[in-house]
Order: structure tokens, then C-alpha cells, then sequence
């Protein structure tokens, strides 16, 4: 870990107004893994985030957004989301979302895939697409157009944009955590 996690005793008035919202938030929405030490200290991507609070509470607002106007099912959003971690070879991001997945009910079979940055044989019709769409957006490049326009027919425009957006979040996400090195934490 590059930047060390700070106990909630030690933060600066603007720190303490992101880090309550960030709690309030974890408490709701991120409550399948680990995200915070004995002392109350964040981990994960919330700690970098703490350590910039301007850049950090922006990318806070954009995670509770994606969240709170998500109309893609979450059995959708999770692939996405896995395919990026797996893409980025994010430790966190991975531990969080293998737990999150696991909890509503993902097979082993399709997270050892995932994971693993391949794609499962046992992919609904709506999940090949994400699965499809999140990879090739994650090769970096335009995404082809025959994809674009199944996603559109799949999803919708509202839906297709969400996924775009969902996979440049946990890019970003992804990116954060590699760059800090940010470790994950035993699973109990």
C-alpha cells in the first residue's frame, strides 16, 4: 500500500465530510467485503480517494450516480464490473466483487472464468453482450459498431450508455487501486 489508511481521528474537516458520506454509502451499497480496519480507516479505493478529497468526493459522486440511476440488472452490472477487475488484474477490485457476486449467487464455475479474463460458457443472452461490450472496451480502441448497435438492441441507448459508463468507472477504480498498490484484505 502506497498511501497509508487514515484513522478516522486524523482527518481534515474536508476528509471527514467525504468519509462520513463514503460510509453512509459503503453501509448501503458495498456491505459483501471488507472495507475498513479495526480503527474505522477506509480501504480500498476509498483510501486514495481520502487522500485527495477534491478528486476523490467527485469520484464518489459519480459511483453513487451510476448506482442510483443504474437500470442494467445487477447480475449484468457484476459481469461488467468482473471483466474490467479481470482486465486490470485489480486484487481489490476482484476480492470485492467476487464477494458481492458470490452473495447473489454466482456460480464458481462463471467467477473462475471471469476472473480468470475468460468468458463462461453459461452466459444468458444479456450477459454475453455485457461480457462481450466490457471486453472489447477494455482492449482500448473504438468499440466495433456491430456491438454498439446489439447493446442498443439489448439494452437500450439508457442502458447501453450506463455500460459504457460502468466500464470507464471500474476502469478508473481499477486504475486507483494498481497504482496505490492497494492490498486486499483476508477474507473471513
Amino acid at each position: 500500500m502506497r498511501l497509508p489508511l487514515i484513522p478516522p481521528n486524523q482527518l481534515t474537516p474536508e476528509q471527514k465530510t467525504l468519509y462520513d458520506s463514503m460510509r453512509k454509502g459503503i453501509a448501503s451499497n458495498f456491505n459483501a467485503f471488507k472495507v475498513e480496519n479495526e480503527d474505522g480507516a477506509l480501504m480500498g479505493p476509498w483510501n486514495p480517494w481520502l487522500h485527495e478529497p477534491g478528486i476523490g468526493k467527485a469520484i464518489w459522486d459519480l459511483t453513487l450516480a451510476m448506482t442510483a440511476n443504474a437500470v442494467l440488472p445487477d447480475n449484468v452490472r457484476q459481469i461488467a464490473i468482473l471483466v474490467v477487475g479481470a482486465r486490470y488484474d485489480a486484487a481489490y477490485e476482484l476480492y470485492a466483487h467476487i464477494a458481492v457476486a458470490e452473495k447473489e449467487g454466482m456460480s464458481a464455475e462463471r467467477l473462475s472464468a471471469l476472473v480468470a479474463d475468460l468468458k463462461p460458457a453459461d452466459l444468458s443472452k444479456e450477459e454475453n453482450v455485457a461480457f462481450d461490450f466490457s471486453y472489447a472496451l477494455c482492449r482500448g480502441g473504438t468499440l466495433p459498431e456491430p456491438l454498439y448497435r446489439l447493446a442498443i438492441a439489448t439494452f437500450g441507448q439508457h442502458g447501453t450508455n450506463e455500460l459504457i459508463y460502468l466500464v470507464g468507472l471500474y476502469a478508473l477504480v481499477s486504475t486507483t487501486l494498481n497504482g496505490f498498490n492497494v492490498p486486499v484484505p483476508e477474507r473471513e
